[in-house]
């Protein structure tokens, strides 16, 4: 598991293109066959890409973690970016298919992976933050999640936003999780930008062409920076940072939080005239 120390606005201010890169891009979590994780210490979230490639594959505690299974302390949501996938939580069978979201409650001892018997290519994101009590696993397809039709064409960020774990849907004790898609034609998420330092939020893009990026803003809303990023590559968004970006083409983002509470609606827009 690779870690990724807290850091300050300070950090950005100084940093060249290399270093911001290497402290808040994620820039290869899906490898066929593996699993891999990369811990920030920014409230303590593990983010981890899942190909199983023809493989069962079965999520074990990194010995970092001092536990003796991955959830004994955790929980963590699934949302599938690939073909049909199957996961198996203690026994029990979860049919996800593309777009859809499973929640794993504190205390799920035995997670495994694999490709959907009638398909393959199978792509999971996971994201866990420290639980401090168990809810339920529980799965959620696409079409059952709470929608919401955010932004304006004319502004170019009209998009349709899906809440999978949230207060009004799966509950959980710190991760909040949900997907964005862009219309055809838009290109901006989330604007205007916005922080909120109770929590910290990453944003993995997917279905992002591939001759196309998106350029994400951070750092603080007077001192921004950009990260070129392409697809099924991660942002690491500290609390302190806004996070909002611009494609060349329209595409799908996977957003997750963990932090002091769950209040979606919980931020501090930034207008566009008051960035630099």
């Amino acid at each position: 598991m690779e870690h990724r120390y807290a850091t300050g606005p300070d950090h950005v201010a100084r940093a060249d293109t290399a270093a911001l890169r290497d402290q808040y891009l994620v820039p290869d979590l899906f490898v066929p066959g593996e699993i891999r994780l990369v811990h920030t210490h920014h409230d303590r979230m593990v983010l981890g890409g899942v190909v199983p490639d023809g493989r069962t594959l079965r999520l074990e505690a990194p010995a970092d973690l001092r536990a003796g299974t991955f959830l004994e302390r955790r929980e963590a949501g699934v949302v599938n970016v690939g073909g049909p996938a199957v996961v198996v939580a203690d026994g029990e069978r979860y049919e996800l298919p593309t777009h859809a979201c499973l929640y794993l409650g504190r205390g799920v001892r035995d997670v495994t992976f694999a490709d959907a018997a009638d398909g393959d290519g199978a792509q999971l994101y996971l994201v866990s933050a420290p639980a401090h009590t168990a809810y339920p696993t529980t799965l959620v397809l696409p079409e059952d999640g709470t929608v919401r039709e955010l932004g304006d064409q004319e502004t170019s960020n009209r998009r349709t936003l899906r809440q999978y774990i949230h207060a009004d849907g799966i509950r959980s004790c710190q991760v909040v999780m949900g997907m964005t898609t862009l219309h055809p034609g838009s290109m901006w998420n989330t604007m205007p930008a916005h922080t909120h330092d109770r929590r910290t939020e990453c944003y993995l893009y997917v279905d992002v062409p591939q001759d196309a990026r998106v350029l994400h803003l951070m750092g603080r809303p007077e001192e921004t920076r950009h990260l070129v990023v392409a697809d099924r590559q991660a942002v690491i968004s500290p609390s302190w940072s806004v996070h909002t970006g611009v494609g060349t083409a329209a595409y799908s983002f996977v957003w997750a939080m963990a932090g002091e509470n769950q209040a979606f609606d919980d931020m501090d827009a930034v207008p566009v005239t008051a960035m630099a």
